[in-house]
């Protein structure tokens, strides 16, 4: 028999994120997390193959994190940010503008990535508003996925299967294919020459769509993306909150394409996984348009604990991570070593691509139903939570190489396994 859960564990009073709860099963019990290794409540350990949803980049409980946020609650565990300033908040600002490309220098804090990419959205509408024009839709493209609420929910591609029940509140926006081919190109071009006076900006996932099935893009797109916003005269928005702080081998993906977008939104590993925090970073270009003596032209939005000091302090120590320890070659590594250890599930029945971008890895199925496979990643001791058609492992940077084995192998039996049943073969 399994073992007994907790007593604090019921579905009574918890509603649970993407989860039927009539149907939905308990979850399982956590009592600590170190480095990449969850300890559940019977005492058994998983390796975490996706770093709590691609946030704990350093692993869990890092010795320098945890001693930055300590020391921050003993000084000031939290004040608000409007008429008060507080050392992280404003230090931390200051290492995002030198950390990231261009001018892009201008941070206004918020607690998640969704409510970064509403905020985005907001600054690009008042952008225009602010220059005398009324510009409320935007162009996001297939298969992107951008956060929850309703503004984020509204560039999500409706296809991706999020918020199906929510169509009726999304505003009506404009969807693209990427512009990888020159047809695609061409078609690009047309839409936004046809829509460019109505449109406020072009919001993009850089490189990497994560949660509408981690697929992939080359550099060559991305910057083509960012000169036919130009051209037309459009404002870029880049969604990096997957994809920011080292995921794809670079600090933000941005800088794979030599591209500076207008506005820049950051989340996820901002605090290495260790408390809730995002940032919407602006360029000048956009700053200065609510520059002015009319106090109408300001940007009317405040997060209650936006800039929390502990946070803050979590994201700076952080960022000394990034520049003390080997964070991009850590990367570089598990790249090589996804791209050896996955690739032999390519030639299984029902596999459709084995692709790697950075330490993403993912193995695509010809099935939407991926999510079915989790239970057999937990009895492999391992935490792996395919999604749609994917089953995909994206650790902690700091995972050595026979954990990391450990999960590719784990995602091999499990594929295979499928792959040899009647769903592998339909």
């Amino acid at each position: 028999m399994p073992p007994a859960a907790p007593s604090w564990l019921s579905l009574d009073h918890v509603w649970l994120p993407y989860a039927q709860m009539a149907t939905a099963p308990l979850p399982l019990p956590v009592v600590g997390a170190t480095g990449v290794r969850i300890e559940l409540a019977d005492g058994r350990g998983l390796i975490d193959g996706i770093a709590s949803w691609w946030t704990a980049c350093h692993g869990y409980g890092h010795p320098h994190i945890r001693a930055a946020v300590a020391a921050q609650l003993d000084k000031l565990p939290h004040v608000m940010f409007a008429g008060l300033a507080h050392e992280p908040g404003y230090t931390l600002a200051a290492r995002l503008a030198t950390l990231l490309p261009g001018d892009l220098e201008h941070a206004f804090f918020s607690e998640s990535g969704s409510v970064a990419v509403e905020i985005a959205l907001k600054m690009a509408v008042q952008f225009w508003k602010n220059r005398g024009e009324e510009r409320h839709a935007f162009i996001a493209f297939r298969h992107g996925y951008h956060g929850d609420t309703l503004g984020a929910l509204s560039v999500t591609d409706p296809a991706s299967g999020f918020h199906d029940a929510l169509a009726a509140y999304r505003t009506v926006q404009r969807f693209a294919e990427l512009p990888r081919t020159a047809v695609e190109r061409a078609e690009f071009e047309r839409v936004l020459a046809a829509q460019c006076h109505e449109v406020a900006a072009v919001i993009v996932e850089p490189l990497v769509q994560g949660a509408g099935g981690m697929r992939f893009h080359d550099a060559e797109t991305l910057a083509f993306i960012r000169a036919a916003c130009d051209r037309h005269g459009l404002l870029l928005i880049a969604d990096e909150i997957m994809t920011g702080f080292g995921r794809t081998g670079r600090m933000v993906a941005c800088a794979e394409a030599a591209v500076v977008p207008d506005i820049i939104c950051l989340s996820k590993a901002l605090t290495g996984g260790t408390l809730p925090l995002a940032a919407t970073v602006a360029g000048t270009r956009v700053f200065d348009a609510f520059r002015s003596d009319r106090f109408d032209d300001a940007f009317m939005h405040g997060p209650t604990f936006m800039g929390n000091p502990l946070a803050c302090a979590a994201a700076n120590a952080s960022l000394d991570l990034f520049e003390r320890e080997p964070r991009l070659q850590q990367v570089a590594a598990i790249a090589a070593q996804l791209a050896a250890e996955l690739e032999p599930c390519r030639a299984l029945p029902g596999v459709v691509d084995v692709r790697v971008k950075g330490a993403i890895g993912v193995v695509q199925l010809a099935t939407n139903q991926a999510s079915a496979l989790r239970p057999a990643f937990v009895t492999r001791g391992v935490w792996v939570r395919p999604f749609g058609d994917v089953v995909y492992l994206a650790p902690a940077f700091t995972i050595e190489r026979e954990d990391l084995a450990t999960l590719t192998a784990a995602v091999r039996e499990v594929v295979t396994e499928w792959s040899q049943s009647s769903r592998g073969h339909g």
